[in-house]
């Protein structure tokens, strides 16, 4: 049987919720069936792990830039000979930007299956009601041109749902896990903070969305507080600031990246200050290891705090139902 090509496109191949379930699947879906190539513009921890995995993947530089006319242009051009080289016979679509280009330039070159995952609709973040309105716009015509559109969270789906002729080809696939993972002792994070502190960590991407800054802000108001901020990204350098002003050097700390196995049971506490979230991998392998949750219930947290069946969100699970829309 002749194996279907599947062509991941994403904006950014550095690490983060969208990057983790792009490496999920590529090294994940059956051999036999499936040749998974990924495309990306701004290089990082997933274009390097991939490659070692032996996976084959390819460089549009422009794409990782911001949004800007010129380069957008340029990147669109390039997708679309990307495609024409590899000839996919599915083209699978993650984070914004690559995916309003991708989905236009696939429908141009008649790719016969266009898949778009929404890990969060980006119209949810804290933004202006015009800047809102046109994000809206340009998530509604990337999911219109897409053949399935696969929501992470059942919050998602909603919203999907009430979009013109967009409901009836989206459906709602979580991310996964290997629910029997193993962790390990955490003791990088403990030996940072004096014997019996009792510490409260986040782990994720450095930016607004993920909202540290909540962390720092509150340990400020409590002099028992102790706060391991595990992750890297675009605030690191204000989130540095904000804990030397506060003079809080002691007590909270940027660890910079670390696998979140390695690092959870550092934790007496996970904290997730979200203000916007699709399904969030280390919330499931936080509440996988058994830690007290504190967080916002934004996008799909609560169906993760509220499930009492841990294998609806196994990685063979979805695994296997993405592989079925293929």
């Amino acid at each position: 049987m002749q194996k279907k090509k599947i062509l991941f496109l994403i904006t950014k191949a550095t690490w983060g919720g969208a990057q983790r379930y792009v490496w999920d699947l590529a090294t994940h879906l059956p051999k036999s069936e499936f040749e998974p190539v990924v495309a990306y513009g701004e290089s990082g921890k997933l274009s390097q792990e991939l490659t070692s995995a032996g996976i084959e993947t390819l460089e549009i530089p422009p794409l990782g830039r911001d949004v800007a006319l010129f380069s957008d242009i340029t990147s669109f051009f390039t997708i679309v000979k990307c495609i024409r080289s590899t000839k996919p016979d599915v083209i699978h679509l993650n984070s914004s930007k690559a995916a309003a280009l991708g989905a236009l330039g696939a429908r141009l070159c008649g790719v016969k299956k266009i898949v778009f995952t929404v890990h969060g609709w980006p119209f949810g973040e804290k933004r202006n009601a015009l800047t809102k309105l046109i994000i809206w716009k340009i998530s509604w015509f990337t999911a219109l041109l897409s053949h399935h559109v696969i929501c992470v969270s059942d919050y998602d789906l909603r919203l999907a749902q009430k979009m013109p002729f967009v409901g009836p080809k989206a459906t709602r696939i979580y991310n996964g896990i290997v629910l029997n993972m193993q962790f390990g002792s955490g003791e990088q994070v403990r030996k940072a903070f004096p014997e019996g502190a009792k510490i409260t960590g986040t782990i994720g991407e450095l930016n607004k969305n993920k909202n540290q800054q909540a962390l720092i802000e509150e340990a400020k108001s409590n002099p028992d507080m102790y706060v391991a901020i595990v992750g890297d990204g675009e605030e690191r350098n204000r989130l540095k600031a904000s804990i030397m002003r506060f003079n809080l050097s002691e007590r909270v700390k940027l660890f910079g990246f670390i696998p979140a196995s390695d690092a959870l049971k550092g934790f007496d506490t996970f904290a997730l200050p979200s203000l916007k979230e699709g399904l969030p991998y280390v919330l499931l392998e936080a509440k996988a290891a058994g830690l007290p949750i504190i967080a916002n219930r934004v996008g799909g947290v609560g169906e993760i705090l509220d499930a009492r069946d841990m294998s609806e969100f196994s990685l063979e699970r979805m695994i296997e139902k993405t592989a079925a829309l293929y």
